[in-house]
């Protein structure tokens, strides 16, 4: 009785052991999955995140049949990731907000061939994360779709390889911690004039005064200068009517000189003989 205890005992010591045993023989990809280093706009966005490519990370690991998976948890709760093991236990994004994971993106290893990305290829080899907004919608895409993220995490990413049948073989380590951007709260943005300070408030009303007064002076030059143009002039006064109304240009009607003209006698005119004189 004593013998079939032990191995009772023995064998219940030794089962979790053999459950435990593939996440043990998993293999470690040296690799940490990281933001792009590429000058984009958008790396970061509020729903999104784009990762870099991870190329040559899975030769001699890698078949053509495999599947290499993005593992996306929040960064509390991925220490306590468990690795499905097969493709049924596969989490969906609707476990992100449940079970704070899900996994996403699979890829080919034909997809992420060990090329340079500038010679080799046109495009900027990265995976952008949350990108499809409509995937859940569809009823044709799988639930494990690449939707948009939910909040700004952080978050913290793996990348899982798989058999076809849904085995883990091999994985990277977590990323650092993905904070996405957040929008600001309608309470926090700086309005005007009731989050200004006072001092401001008073220069921004000097100010404001000066420019009316500037403008009412010169509104009032304006209508001055042309009511200037177009009222009629004032009447001349009755003494500069009998002053002026007599002044003219003084001109003469004959070729004689005024002086000859006052002291010839009457009847006589230059050329002629003078006339004979009356007196005895």
């Amino acid at each position: 009785m004593g013998t079939p205890q032990r191995q009772l005992r023995l064998w219940l010591l030794l089962l979790p052991l053999s459950w435990l045993r593939p996440s043990w023989s998993l293999e470690l990809i040296p690799y940490t999955p990281q933001i792009t280093a590429w000058d984009l706009e958008g790396k970061v966005t509020a729903t999104t995140f784009s990762l870099e490519q991870p190329r040559c990370i899975l030769d001699g690991l890698a078949n053509a049949t495999d599947t290499l998976w993005l593992v996306v948890a929040f960064s509390n709760v991925s220490r306590d990731f468990q690795n499905p093991k097969m493709l049924a236990e596969v989490p969906t994004f609707p476990r992100l907000l449940t079970d704070g994971h899900y996994m996403t993106l699979p890829l080919s290893p034909v997809q992420l061939p060990c090329l340079d990305p500038v010679s080799g290829s046109s495009s900027i080899p990265l995976l952008r994360v949350g990108n499809d907004s409509g995937c859940l919608a569809d009823l044709h895409q799988p639930s494990y779709c690449n939707a948009p993220l939910p909040s700004a995490g952080p978050y913290s990413v793996k990348f899982l390889l798989m058999d076809p049948r849904g085995s883990p073989k091999a994985e990277t380590r977590w990323s650092d911690p993905i904070i996405l951007h957040q929008g600001r709260a309608p309470g926090s943005i700086d309005t005007w004039p009731g989050r200004r300070s006072g001092a401001m408030i008073v220069i921004t009303t000097i100010l404001s005064s000066l420019a009316g007064l500037l403008l009412l002076a010169f509104l009032a030059a304006s209508t001055m200068r042309f009511s200037s143009l177009w009222l009629p002039e004032e009447a001349p006064s009755p003494e500069q009517l009998r002053i002026g109304s007599f002044r003219g240009k003084r001109y003469t009607t004959h070729h004689i000189p005024p002086s000859e003209a006052t002291t010839l006698p009457v009847g006589f005119e230059p050329g002629l003989d003078p006339l004979p004189s009356l007196s005895p």
